[in-house]
């Protein structure tokens, strides 16, 4: 039996819906029923259990996004499929787009070694707090960073505290004794051992990373790789990753060299070196450089967050490494996977054209604010008139409200939200924040679409 899908719409969308399934053109049939209610975002599960007398044959029933209510409920009273479709009309096209391409983000080959720096100068404590933030972010190995002449009396009871916590560890130095004394407490990984000092591998289990005797000394990192594997031991291979302006081009080519002499060991590149040495958005640092993990198999990363504007590093190339793992095994650009990685732009910023959002605003009856953007700016409209500006203040002269506190503030928010969208080229979404990707730490609560919005503090009478 073929697929039928009933669309439930509201009054103001139901002419807009039924024109975008006509320019989709589905492979299935469908019916477009308005429920009798002017905005489709104010239809919930309960509404439509009352209203809803005829299901039209449907297999497969698909609400407004910002429907409300319990699905898996409403579908086991109709005995029919229901699911949300997305919450702007416009994105319905890629919605139906996207439904047979669901990429699976559980999966990655790059493993994380998250760097905690100056850890002589740290306690223990501070370091198993930072390990599991870090952790949280999506490290697998916390890498503990030593410093030149600088004694660590905790170097070994910070490595079996981390152990004893159930973390893969490895230890970061320069100093031979450093690095024995952390393989001996227990560590999984020893950063970093060359063509020297490789006598300390014999001492301890620690898998070592393998770098050259000197830089660019690809040489003696290729005799290094020839001992231990004459030992038959597993090691970890960093030709060393160069700032920009400092060798960065002349080390990718090294990095593809050591990959073609040795298409089958274990790689490792410090990410640290471009995210933290370079002004700029680390998002689109992190994406490119795990990229080039993808490209030439290299699965181990070693990242820091120092520098204040590295921050979400570790969290950025966390999903990096994931979003190009699904683009590599469907054989696939990294490209509509997830828009985590979308920080400051978005593939469709304006969904609705200025004139499509005037005829809307044609059809408002009621004194209720909206506000929506397009490329020529923002737009605020009601029933008393509609008006257009690229800066918020221009509009507060036409909107009434100077006697109404708590609606100023909060048109005022909604207006300066809706302007840095705008600016930046961001989807905005009256009453939800901005969405910044993995680049922030999220501070509000996640929407809950199976219960209804609590009203907000502009709202509520004040004492």
């Amino acid at each position: 039996m073929s697929e039928h899908v009933l669309f439930l719409t509201g009054k103001l969308a139901e002419k807009q819906l039924r024109s975008i399934l006509e320019k989709i053109q589905p492979e299935f049939t469908y019916t477009v029923h308005q429920l009798g209610v002017k905005v489709a975002a104010l239809m919930t599960t309960d509404m439509i259990a009352r209203r809803l007398n005829d299901t039209f044959g449907a297999t497969r029933i698909i609400l407004p996004g910002r429907c409300r209510g319990d699905i898996e409920a409403l579908s086991q009273q109709l005995s029919i499929p229901v699911e949300r479709g997305p919450e702007e009309l416009k994105d319905l096209p890629l919605y139906f787009g996207k439904a047979a391409h669901k990429y699976d983000l559980s999966q990655y080959s790059v493993k994380i070694f998250a760097e905690i720096v100056d850890a002589p100068h740290i306690s223990i404590e501070a370091i198993v707090e930072k390990a599991y933030y870090y952790q949280r972010n999506g490290a697998d190995v916390i890498d503990i960073g030593c410093l030149p002449s600088t004694d660590f009396p905790h170097l070994a009871e910070t490595i079996r505290t981390l152990k004893q916590e159930g973390f893969t560890v490895s230890i970061d130095s320069l100093d031979d004794n450093d690095l024995l004394k952390g393989g001996k407490a227990g560590a999984d990984y020893m950063l970093s051992l060359h063509e020297s000092n490789l006598w300390i591998s014999d001492e301890v289990a620690a898998t070592p990373i393998l770098i050259p005797e000197k830089h660019e000394d690809l040489a003696s990192l290729n005799r290094a790789i020839a001992i231990m594997q004459a030992k038959n031991r597993d090691f970890i291979v960093d030709p060393i990753l160069d700032p920009i302006h400092f060798g960065f081009t002349q080390s990718i080519v090294r990095y593809h060299q050591v990959r073609q002499q040795h298409p089958n060991i274990n790689m490792m590149l410090g990410v640290g070196n471009i995210t933290e040495l370079t002004h700029a958005d680390t998002v689109g640092m992190n994406t490119l450089l795990l990229g080039i993990c993808s490209e030439l198999n290299i699965n181990n990363i070693l990242a820091t967050q120092v520098s204040k504007h590295a921050c979400r590093a570790i969290k950025e190339a966390d999903l990096a490494r994931r979003i190009m793992y699904a683009a590599k095994e469907q054989n696939t650009l990294p490209k509509h996977i997830d828009a985590g990685l979308m920080a400051l732009h978005e593939p469709a910023p304006f969904p609705y054209a200025l004139n499509e959002i005037q005829e809307l605003a044609a059809q408002i009856t009621d004194p209720s604010f909206r506000i929506q953007s397009s490329m020529e700016g923002i737009h605020i409209f009601n029933r008393d008139g509609f008006h257009s500006a690229t800066d918020p203040f221009d509009l507060y002269p036409h909107l009434n409200v100077s006697n109404d506190g708590g609606h100023a503030f909060y048109l005022g928010v909604e207006l300066a939200r809706a302007q840095i969208a705008w600016q930046l080229g961001k989807r905005f979404s009256q009453d939800q924040p901005l969405s910044w990707g993995c680049a922030t730490d999220s501070t509000g609560a996640t929407v809950d679409l199976h219960a209804f919005k609590p009203a907000g503090t502009t709202l509520k009478k004040q004492p």
